[in-house]
C-alpha cells in the first residue's frame, strides 16, 4: 500500500494520491508510515527536478498533495502524542533558496507535540534571520530543512553565521531530499536527522528531555 502512495505522489495522481491515504489511514496505517511514504515519493521527485526530468510546476503540485495528505495524517498523530512538559526551545526552516515546506513542517510538528516550544520560520529562510530568531527566542536548537542540493550551500552560510553571532552553544541539526552524513560534514552542523522521530530524538538528546 505504501508503494501504491509513493507511485501515486511521483506520478502526480493526486486525486489517487488522496484515497489511497484516506485508505491506509482508515485501516489502521500508522500516520507516520504514511508520512514516510510521502517523504520516499518526494526524494523521486526531487531527483528528477535534480535530473531536468520535471519542473517548478511539477514541484508544486507534488508540494500541494503532500500538504494535503499531512493535513488528514497529523491529526491522528495528535490523538497519539504523549502529552509532555516544555522540554525546550527549537527554532526551524528550510534555507534560503528552498521553497519546500512538508519535510519541514512534519518534523516542526512532531516537536511540537513532543514537548518543545517550536518557532517555524517557513521557506527561504537567509541566515541573518535565523540567527536573530535565536537570539529572540533563547532557542537551543536550530533545525535546517532542505529538499535540493542547491540547499547545501545556505546550510553551511546559516551554521557560519551562527557562529560568527557568538551563539556557539547552539546545537544545528539538518535534513530533507539529499541530506546525508556527508553533507553535514560540509555544512559544519552538529547531526543530520533521517527523519521527524530521528530530529525528534536529537534535539531531546542535547536538551536533556
Amino acid at each position: 500500500m505504501s508503494q501504491k502512495l509513493i507511485d501515486a505522489i511521483t506520478d502526480m495522481r493526486e486525486n489517487d494520491a488522496l484515497s489511497i491515504t484516506d485508505e491506509m489511514l482508515q485501516s489502521g496505517t500508522n500516520p507516520l508510515d504514511v508520512l514516510e511514504a510521502c517523504r520516499k515519493a518526494m526524494e523521486v521527485v526531487g531527483q528528477r527536478f535534480e535530473d531536468g526530468d520535471c519542473f517548478v510546476p511539477e514541484l508544486i503540485l507534488a508540494g500541494e498533495v503532500l500538504k494535503q495528505i499531512s493535513e488528514k495524517a497529523k491529526p491522528l498523530m495528535k490523538e497519539q502524542a504523549v502529552s509532555a512538559k516544555d522540554l525546550g526551545k527549537v527554532v526551524i526552516g528550510t534555507v534560503e533558496g528552498d521553497i519546500h515546506s512538508i519535510a519541514k513542517d512534519i518534523v516542526a510538528f512532531m516537536l511540537d507535540v513532543s514537548g518543545f516550544e517550536v518557532t517555524d520560520l517557513g521557506v527561504d529562510v537567509p541566515p541573518v534571520k535565523f540567527v536573530e530568531s535565536v537570539k529572540e527566542t533563547g532557542a537551543a536548537v536550530v533545525g535546517l530543512s532542505g529538499f535540493l542540493t542547491l540547499a547545501y550551500d545556505p546550510m553551511k552560510a546559516t551554521v557560519k553565521a551562527l557562529k560568527a553571532a557568538g551563539l556557539n552553544e547552539v546545537k544545528v541539526m539538518i535534513g530533507g531530499g539529499q541530506v546525508d552524513e556527508q553533507i553535514r560534514e560540509y555544512t559544519g552542523a552538529d547531526a543530520y536527522g533521517r527523519d521527524a522521530m530521528a530530529a525528534v530524538a536529537l534535539a531531546k538528546q542535547w536538551l536533556g528531555g
